[in-house]
Parts: C-alpha cells; sequence; structure tokens
C-alpha cells in the first residue's frame, strides 16, 4: 500500500484515471520492517466537509479524539491512529458545510459489520495464498466465445442453507456448490451481488460497501478460497456488479459529506423513483475512479473472471429513458472501464444486462464500440417466454416470436438468460409459466430448455430452473431441494443435465454462436404445425446438429424434413424419452437420408417428432462406422 498521495495521483484521481483508488483511501495497516502491525492509516474524501473525524470502539466513537489532516486542498483528508489493528470497527464523523454531524462508513473499507450495524472494518486484504494459476494461465490463453458457456445464476443466501435455515459461509458452499455445478455440467456460475448492503430484501443490487465482500456469508479470504476452488474444478466465476445506482442508506455513499459528491447534483437526473435509489454521476471523474478502480480491486484481489453489469439500459439513457435522453459521459464511462479492464487482463468478461437498442455494445471501443464481451439478449428472453406461455392451439398464430429473434441474432454477441427476473414478483417460475396440465408444463418446460440450449447465443439458467422449481423464486428461504424426490422433477433434472453434457460436447451447438455461419433454418414456415427446424453448425463442414421442436401436443409417426448432406443422421437428445418425463416417442436408431428434395435440401429424412418436444440429431457421413445398424 502507498504511503503518500503524490500530486499525479490527485490528478489522476479527479480525472478519472486512477486505477488503484484503494491503495490510497480507506484503512491501511501500516507495519514495521518485520511486519508487525503500529497502527492504522485512514484517508477519505470528503471536500465539502469542515471537520472529518475517525470514531471507533478504539476512541469510545468520541469525535473529538481523532480529528483528520485536510492534507489538500482538494479534500483529502488522513489520519494515522497507533496501536489500532484489524478487525478493529469505524466509522468516518463529518461536520457538513452546514453544520451537520453524519456518520458515514468507509466507501472504500475491505470489510463491514454484519448487518443491521453498519460500521467497517479494518481488514488485511493482502496475504490469500492462491492454488488457481494452472486454470488462471488456461483462462488467459483461450478464446471464450468459440467455447461453451453455460452460466448458472445464484443467490448465495438462498440457494442451499442450513438445517436450522441460516446461510451458508462462503466457504462451507465449497462442499454444496462446486460438486453440484460439476454434476450439472455448467461452465461458469455468476453471483448476484457479494458486496456489502444494508438489506437482504435488495438481493445485494443496492450496494453500500463497493470493495467489502457482504459479512453475510463470512470474511473476504473465505470468499477467495470459493473461487479459488471453483477454478481448481475448472468453473469460472462471474459477479454481479452494479455502477450505475446507489441506495440512500445513512451510512452510504448517498450525500457523503453532506452534498452530492458520487451523485448526480441535479435531482431530476439524480433520483431513480422506481428503484427509490440515487443515481451515480459516471461522467465525474472522482466516480470514474471509485468504480473502475473498484472493478480492477475484484480482479486482483478475488480472481473474479468477469462482470455482469446491472441495468445498463439505466446508463446509457438517463433514468433509463430514451425520451430523457442519451447519457453520454456515462457511455464514456463504459468504454473507459473496458479499456481499463483489458489493458490489464484481457480474458476478464464483461457481460451487459442491457434491455435497450443501443448499437455497438459489444463491439470493441477501438472500432466505436461500448466495449462489452456480451449483452444478454432480453428480447429473445421476452418474446420466447411470452411464445411458451400461449396455449398451444393459438402459439401458430405467435410463429414470429420464435422467428425473429434470428433476424438479429448476430448483431451482437449474446447471452441468452432465463434469470431471477423472469421468476419472482408474481411471474411464477418457469415451468408453472407453461400452458396446460402437469405433463404439458413439464413438456413445455423441456422444450424452452431446448430452444435456450441450441439456440445461437450463451446461455444463463437461475438457480432452482435446472429441476423446474414450482414456485418463483422465495428470497428468504432455500430452493424446494425436496422436489428432487418426485419422480416429475428428478427427471426433469436429469434432462437438464444431459442437454447441458449435449451442448458441452458438441461444437455445432457452441464454435459459431456469434457467427451467421453458425446457424441455418431448415424450416421456419410451418406455423400451421408450429414445428421449427434449423440446423447449427461448427467450421467443420461434416459437424452439425439438427434440431427439431414441436410447439403443439400432436405427435407424428411419419414426419418429413429436408437435411443438406446425404449420411446417417443420429438422434442424441430427445426430451419425450420416458426417462425425461415424455411419452417415449423418439428415433431409437440412427437415420440415413434419402435423396428426396424437400426445403430446398437435395436429401431429406423420416422421421418420428415427438409432442411438446426437442430433438438433437448430429451428422455422421455414412462411410463413417456406427455401432447401431442404419437398414
Amino acid at each position: 500500500m502507498n504511503d503518500r498521495m503524490t500530486e499525479l495521483d490527485l490528478y489522476l484521481f479527479h480525472e478519472g484515471k486512477l486505477q488503484e483508488a484503494w491503495n490510497h483511501f480507506g484503512s491501511t495497516i501500516v507495519r514495521d520492517d518485520l511486519g508487525r502491525s503500529l497502527g492504522v492509516r485512514f484517508t477519505v474524501f470528503a471536500p465539502h466537509a469542515k471537520i472529518v473525524s475517525v470514531v471507533g470502539d478504539f476512541n469510545g466513537w468520541d469525535s473529538r479524539t481523532h480529528v483528520m489532516e485536510k492534507i489538500d486542498p482538494t479534500g483529502v483528508w488522513r489520519l494515522f491512529v497507533p496501536d489500532v489493528g484489524e478487525w478493529e470497527k469505524y466509522k468516518f464523523c463529518i461536520v457538513t458545510s452546514f453544520g451537520q454531524t453524519i456518520f458515514k462508513a468507509d466507501p472504500y473499507a475491505f470489510f463491514s459489520d454484519l448487518r443491521p450495524d453498519t460500521c467497517s472494518k479494518v481488514y488485511d486484504i493482502e496475504g490469500y495464498r492462491w492454488n488457481d494459476g494452472t486454470y488462471m494461465e488456461k483462462r488467459r490463453s483461450g478464446e471464450v466465445s468459440s467455447q461453451p458457456m453455460a452460466i448458472y445464476e445464484v443467490h448465495l443466501g438462498t440457494w442451499m442453507t442450513k438445517p436450522d435455515k441460516s446461510m451458508h459461509k462462503f466457504n462451507e458452499l465449497v462442499d454444496y456448490l462446486i460438486p453440484y455445478l460439476k454434476a450439472e455440467g455448467f461452465q461458469y456460475v455468476e453471483l448476484m451481488p457479494v458486496t456489502e448492503h444494508p438489506l437482504d430484501e435488495s438481493w445485494g443490487y443496492q450496494t453500500t460497501g463497493y470493495y467489502s465482500a457482504t459479512s453475510r456469508y463470512g470474511v473476504p479470504k473465505d470468499l477467495m478460497y470459493l473461487i479459488d476452488c471453483c477454478h481448481q474444478n475448472n468453473i469460472g466465476v462471474l459477479i454481479d456488479w452494479v455502477p450505475g445506482h446507489i441506495c440512500k442508506d445513512a451510512h452510504g455513499l448517498y450525500m457523503f459529506d453532506g452534498e452530492p459528491l458520487y451523485e448526480y447534483s441535479d435531482f431530476k437526473i439524480r433520483e431513480n423513483e422506481v428503484w427509490g435509489t440515487v443515481n451515480l454521476d459516471l461522467g465525474k471523474g472522482v466516480t470514474r475512479s471509485f468504480l473502475i478502480s473498484n472493478a480492477l480491486f475484484w480482479a486482483r484481489y478475488f480472481h473474479v473472471d468477469g462482470f455482469r453489469i446491472d441495468a445498463v439500459s439505466n446508463i446509457i439513457y438517463h433514468l433509463g429513458n430514451p425520451a430523457v435522453g442519451t447519457n453520454f459521459p456515462a457511455i464514456e464511462f463504459l468504454q473507459n472501464l473496458s479499456i481499463a479492464v483489458k489493458t490489464k487482463d484481457p480474458s476478464l468478461l464483461l457481460i451487459a444486462e442491457d434491455s435497450t437498442a443501443f448499437p455497438n455494445i459489444t463491439k470493441p471501443v477501438a472500432e466505436g464500440g461500448v466495449g462489452f464481451d456480451y449483452k444478454w439478449n432480453m428480447g429473445w428472453m421476452n418474446d420466447t417466454l411470452r411464445y411458451f406461455e400461449k396455449d398451444p392451439i393459438y402459439r401458430k398464430y405467435h410463429h414470429d416470436l420464435i422467428t425473429f429473434g434470428l433476424v438479429y441474432a448476430f448483431s451482437e454477441r449474446f447471452v441468452l438468460p432465463l434469470s431471477h427476473d423472469e421468476v419472482v414478483h408474481g411471474k411464477r417460475s418457469l415451468v408453472s409459466k407453461m400452458p396446460g396440465d402437469y405433463w404439458q408444463k413439464f413438456a413445455n418446460y423441456r422444450t424452452l430448455l431446448g430452444l435456450q440450449f441450441t439456440h445461437p447465443g450463451k446461455k444463463l439458467l437461475f438457480m432452482g430452473g435446472e429441476f423446474a422449481q414450482m414456485h418463483e423464486w422465495k428470497d428468504k428461504e432455500e430452493l424446494d431441494w425436496f422436489l428432487m424426490q418426485y419422480p416429475l422433477h428428478e427427471r426433469a433434472a436429469r434432462f437438464v443435465r444431459d442437454l447441458l453434457a449435449v451442448y458441452q460436447h458438441h461444437k455445432a451447438l457452441f464454435e459459431l454462436d456469434h457467427d451467421p455461419a453458425g446457424f441455418r433454418w431448415i424450416d421456419q414456415s410451418n406455423r400451421d404445425q408450429s414445428i421449427f427446424s434449423f440446423l447449427r453448425l461448427s467450421r467443420d463442414p461434416d459437424d452439425f446438429c439438427l434440431i427439431v421442436l414441436n410447439m403443439t401436443p400432436v405427435a407424428y409417426e411419419s414426419f418429413r424434413i429436408g437435411v443438406p448432406k446425404a449420411g446417417v443422421y443420429e438422434e442424441i437428445l430427445n426430451s419425450d424419452k420416458d426417462l425425461y418425463g415424455g411419452s417415449n416417442v423418439f428415433n431409437g436408431l440412427p437415420l440415413k437420408s434419402e435423396p428426396f428434395p424437400m426445403h430446398r435440401c437435395q436429401q431429406s429424412l423420416d422421421l418420428k417428432v415427438a409432442p411438446l418436444s426437442v430433438a438433437v440429431f448430429q451428422f455422421r457421413s455414412a462411410d463413417e462406422p456406427t455401432l447401431f445398424p442404419t437398414e
């Protein structure tokens, strides 16, 4: 940690270009040459303050004892307090320009007191010994976009609780979450916000401690251990990050020194009335330095693999509303963030949760883009769920809800999300959204996930979706794991595991996710029967998959579909098999194509099509050996 702040550091800080601000602000344990703690140096930025003090248990919370020195006219205050050590609670006592006395948590604190207490704690962030070197080397040498990416979105407090209903700590989850992720076949886990926040019901999206791993689940090094163990098991870790808005809690960043500091001064664009929050001014240099340093802090000290950035629409447009105006300084912040992150480590991922049609979100900054690696495809999610919520008898009138997404599927690098936002606030769980009786609900559910995992784009599934949880997400209780004792749910979970295995082991389903050459319709026009068929292709012209989706409960013993090459087509997945809870209409033996032209193809297949199902066929040349007869 740096012991002094130079004029250059201050200049960079105010210009929004200081990229390791945590080295200069917050609480720093000062040690002698032998590593023994001498005390703590406290530093805070409060330009509008008249007086700033450090208060804590070490001085009886008396603001007169440790008054800080203003070391720079721009508003940097500092004080060394001897004989204070790790774990000490503290706050900054600020006398505002209006004479009001307020108590604030440290914006740069590495740890915080457990809610409902709101103190910061002195914590030594250094010293964790990582064991993920092999994974990190592999990450930095690989091209992620051509690899499978199935993301499991998790709220750590409610994924699984202890028998007494209390939450597991970060390090305790290692024994449960990692084996589960490996068994299911997910390549990434996305953690809903793990920064400090005052209210459980905000799910972490209203942050007060950007540099502080939430004390709900243990200490920061416990989270490092969880991420380390994920990496040792080849599981990437993404974290939700909220740079756009903050809550109004008195101890947080809001009106930090009695006046707008990190947020907008203009009330009209500062107040986010929909969420009850305050929008950060991403055009301010000090806000940029704070946030860009924060992203780099999480990458450095926690080895995160990337950031899912929340509410990008609220960043691109003032109040998330194009009519209010495009926020060009905020867009510039996102570009600067991308440049800073990619300069430090090009393999770090930036993923936008963005519902706008703003162009070039995933184009590099050097090419005129915003600089994200991926963007959530909210249009696909909304259209697809609207379609599946329709009774199958009416789906032919809404056929375009499925086909329209392919018009723009390659305009950005997309992630297809079925996230927590779709299973809360009365929206119902995925399987409960589906029409029909129980059999049809589960058949529709399997078909929905089959479409997601065969459609171009990376994948994200919120916890509970993998075993067809019936209730929507209950943010105060663990998932309904007891459902796994019931056959319908156990079989649904088996289908998802097999679907993930097929996805992971067949390049045609992921290698060209963001390239139009990776997708080709066979038949997108069959409205009357609501049957869709398409190809997913890889760079190898002989390595491709045929996907057939039947969106109605009508089964077909003989159904002809065109195929692009003569050869054998082996059904590698069928959601209607009885082991998944289906009616067992499937194509058992590999099918040999026939020279009957159809669907602009010279060859075609005569196959069975199961009701409310997805089927995946792998092409194999007729000359290749097979374990199964084809005649």
